[in-house]
């Protein structure tokens, strides 16, 4: 396929008639980045997706765009609302997989006493690693609030701060949660993983502000330098993966009964309005609100650990959310395409929302400066704060990357990056780590992802989100 260089960060796959795309495809890369991407299947999924009916205005892939299950992880594809379709595929199996940052009143010279014991305690707190369960003693009725009602649910329970929802992406809770639509099995592997981390890039760390890019938006975010910080990567567990698998093979049935012809078996979809996609839609959103609720009870964990090994309360220590954003989701919104205000239902997977001023979704207190982006790095790498840019609505359906996207398979990874080489170079740069299989120190090594910099420069460069902070780790957990 061609692809043609029409920005300083921007590429095209021109919509070609002969290939079925119905819009061109556009990718968000530096040069070198770019030639990571055409080494996989990335762009020839992003192509395949741009054949698909009532796709509108174009096909998006981000920086950290690497190739997927049938759509590539850093993609972003819109559907009228009216006579589109829903995509289980497109949102991911890890559905509301997302970042909440905590931020402090402490700097890094506070933490660096205590880290070994904080981290210790963080561990033991929030139990992480494949299958990790915890009992907290919710039944199957608070598995149907927390579908309904999200992270406020946890809250009432004295999971967190009342002022936390204001903090969360839709409130901690989308709206058109059906957890009939849910099966028995993923509820049953739901039901004892709130408030867990999980495993594969999954983590917890304990961060500090490096460097300040924005001033301005640094303090409308409440981020200072040397800043003492905790990033928290999670989703909806067992719950949402069982969520897209049991969709997955109703929607591939679907197109069986229907006699539809795809370029991708795994881009199986269902018409708006259908059976099969309002109960996916139903289901998805059950699983968005159990991840918000997710990361709200690990929240929770989190401030509770802090005040055991400082001694303090979590107030009385800032221990604010800045924000917390899905980057795995399908999400009902109004943007411009062709001059035109539609509603459309946008797919993210592996991207987050990046709206910028002005916009009603975006929280009183940011709303004026853009939504908070927070983009997490690989291990042993930085992290960034961005906001959302005008520019985003306008080229982006207000999107951004979500992370540093992988050029390397778990399993090369695996082979090819001994364990050791990241343990002593986490401990070269005075970065304490916690995990439960070593294994997994290979497969979520620095090396195995593309450089985190070069992403967000690829975001900036193209305008669609401001840099407002990086942040380093000063200690890892993982599964």
């Amino acid at each position: 396929m061609d692809v043609n260089k029409i920005g300083d960060f921007v590429w095209e796959v021109k919509a070609d008639e002969s290939m079925g795309m119905n819009v061109p495809v556009h990718i968000y890369a530096n040069s070198d980045i770019m030639k990571l991407m055409q080494r996989d299947r990335t762009l020839s999924q992003a192509v395949n997706a741009s054949t698909l009916p009532s796709i509108a205005k174009q096909m998006l892939v981000m920086p950290d765009g690497h190739e997927g299950y049938g759509f590539p992880v850093g993609g972003v594809a819109a559907f009228d609302a009216d006579n589109g379709i829903i995509s289980p595929g497109i949102c991911g199996f890890d559905i509301n997989c997302g970042i909440r940052l905590i931020k402090t009143n402490m700097t890094d010279k506070d933490i660096r006493p205590k880290l070994t014991q904080l981290l210790d305690t963080l561990f033991k707190n929030v139990p992480s690693g494949v299958g990790s369960r915890i009992q907290l003693g919710f039944t199957k009725g608070d598995l149907e609030e927390v579908a309904m009602r999200g992270a406020a649910f946890a809250i009432e329970k004295g999971y967190g701060f009342s002022s936390d929802i204001e903090r969360i992406e839709e409130g901690g809770c989308i709206g058109g949660a059906e957890p009939d639509s849910v099966s028995d099995f993923a509820k049953k592997r739901g039901l004892n993983e709130l408030g867990t981390l999980g495993a594969g890039n999954h983590f917890l760390e304990v961060q500090k502000v490096s460097r300040i890019l924005d001033p301005k938006l640094a303090k409308a975010f409440g981020l200072e330098q040397d800043q003492a910080v905790v990033m928290v990567h999670s989703g909806s567990r067992g719950y949402g993966h069982q969520v897209c698998s049991d969709y997955l093979e109703k929607l591939s049935e679907y197109q069986r009964v229907h006699n539809i012809k795809l370029v991708d078996p795994e881009l199986c979809y269902a018409p708006v309005g259908s059976k099969e996609a309002d109960g996916y839609l139903g289901a998805m959103r059950s699983a968005v609100n159990f991840a918000f609720t997710n990361r709200q009870i690990m929240t929770n964990s989190i401030r509770k650990s802090f005040e055991q090994v400082f001694m303090k309360s979590a107030d009385s220590m800032g221990m604010e959310i800045v924000y917390d954003l899905a980057h795995n989701i399908v999400k009902l919104e109004r943007h411009e395409v062709d001059g035109r205000n539609m509603n459309l239902y946008v797919h993210r997977k592996g991207a987050t929302r990046a709206f910028g001023p002005g916009r009603q979704e975006v929280p009183k207190m940011y709303r004026s400066y853009g939504q908070p982006v927070l983009i997490p790095g690989s291990m042993g790498s930085a992290s960034y704060v961005l906001a959302g840019r005008e520019e985003a609505m306008k080229e982006t359906f207000g999107s951004s990357c979500h992370g540093s996207g992988r050029v390397m398979s778990r399993h090369q990874a695996i082979r090819e990056i001994p364990a050791s080489r990241t343990f002593s170079d986490l401990k070269e740069k005075g970065i304490e780590i916690r995990v439960r299989n070593r294994k997994l120190v290979s497969e979520e090594a620095e090396w195995a992802y593309k450089n985190v910099d070069d992403v967000v420069a690829s975001v900036s460069g193209a305008l669609i989100s401001n840099i407002v902070a990086r942040l380093v780790p000063l200690g890892v957990a993982k599964g």
